[in-house]
Parts: C-alpha cells; structure tokens; sequence
C-alpha cells in the first residue's frame, strides 16, 4: 500500500524554520515503507555546507542498513534537490524521489544540472514533482519574507 509521505517532510521543514534554516524537510523510508529517517536542514547548527536534509536522512539510513546503498528506498523531498543532493541520491542508488516545489534557481532535477539526465549519473531514481508544491513553496516564501 502506498502512503505519501510528504506530510511528514514538511514537518520537517517547519521544525528546520524554527532553527533558522532554510525550510527543507525530507523522509526516506525503506522497501517495506517504514520510515528510517527524517530531518530538515541543518546547515547552520552543523556549521556545514552539506548538512541538507536529504544529505541527512541519507546517512543515517545508511548507517542504519549497515550500507552505502539503498536500493528500493523512497525519499520525500519538500524541494527540488540541488546537484550535490541529487548526485547523493543517484550514488545512494534510491528508487524513487518526491519532491515538492520545483527550485528553478539551485535545482539540480529538473531545473539546473539535471543530473539524473547526464550521461554520468549512473543511477536515475524515479522521479515525481510537485508533490504538496503549494505548501512547500508557501513555507519558503513565508521564511524568506520574514527575513527581508
């Protein structure tokens, strides 16, 4: 049975608002669709470039299976990846992606880089956008208004 979980990677991302970080949130569940991680960015508490949300849930998965890769997983993203989480996911070797809004500025899907469509990338999830894409955005353009 599938069971979106978009509603919990917004979750995610409010919770990185309150820390003052961009509003990302994503959830990777496992082929059996158990949840096994979920975060929201941490770039700034972590003091690191890399500390995305799907930088996040990827390691910890990972270090939960024991493995480098998840074949089968499923990630949900409020954002179009950037290039540097998208080539995590591609070498993380995740089934299927999610993604809420689109980002045609940093976007590294369908926007940008588009890495899945290099002839480089060798993995290319499954890839389905604009899951809960007005939430997502309105959560972002909420963050960044308050901070202008």
């Amino acid at each position: 049975m599938f069971t979106s979980r978009m509603d919990d990677a917004l979750t995610e991302a409010r919770a990185a608002a309150t820390r003052g970080e961009v509003p990302v949130g994503a959830v990777l569940c496992d082929p059996a669709g158990r949840v096994v991680a979920a975060d929201g960015n941490r770039t700034r508490e972590l003091s690191d470039p890399t500390a995305h949300a799907e930088i996040l849930v990827i390691r910890a998965a990972c270090a939960a299976a024991g493995s480098e890769r998840l074949p089968g997983y499923r990630l949900w993203v409020t954002l179009e990846p950037c290039p540097m989480c998208a080539a995590a996911i591609a070498a993380a070797r995740i089934a299927v992606l999610y993604y809420g809004a689109p980002d045609p500025r940093m976007g590294g899907v369908a926007h940008g880089a588009r890495v899945f469509d290099h002839p480089q990338c060798h993995h290319r999830p499954e890839v389905y956008e604009g899951i809960a894409a007005g939430a997502a955005q309105s959560l972002l353009r909420g963050f960044f208004a308050a901070r202008r």
